[in-house]
């Protein structure tokens, strides 16, 4: 007769395993609320930084000269220099290209783009040159009418 009887878990070891995960539990939940910080923390820096970075770009004047540069070359290369070659040099061919929708056989097939080249000779203003010139008087207009020191 012997009996295997099970003897009672210590209430000691009860409370100890309860206050070990409910501790580990918080410890985590601490760990988690400390890194949600450090990134609030984190972002507002950025945003600072960020601020700081836009304000002293926007003092810079080598920023407002490249963009002078790159809008007299674009505008001399692509509307000047080509006028000045057909004035010069009327012989020289200039080669204009554009795209033509053609249709295909009745319904059986659907309309299909075909670019096509023509050769024309002389002073030639493209549709190239009005959206260039277009598009920079736009920007220049644009920035001048919105004034961003308050």
């Amino acid at each position: 007769m012997n009996a295997i009887t099970s003897a009672p878990i210590p209430l000691e070891l009860v409370s100890l395993l309860g206050s070990s995960l409910l501790g580990s539990g918080m410890r985590i939940f601490s760990f988690f609320l400390m890194a949600h910080h450090r990134e609030r923390v984190m972002r507002l820096c950025k945003s600072s930084i960020r601020e700081n970075t836009i304000v002293s770009a926007r003092k810079a004047s080598g920023l407002q000269l490249t963009r002078r540069i790159i809008a007299v070359s674009a505008v001399f290369f692509v509307i000047i220099w080509p006028k000045l070659v057909a004035v010069f040099s009327p012989e020289t061919p200039i080669f204009v290209g554009y795209f033509q929708t053609s249709n295909g056989f009745w319904f059986f097939s659907s309309a299909y783009e075909k670019l096509q080249w023509i050769q024309l000779k002389g002073l030639v203003i493209t549709t190239l040159d009005t959206h260039l010139v277009s598009a920079i008087i736009g920007l220049y207009f644009g920035s001048a009418l919105v004034d961003l020191k308050q």
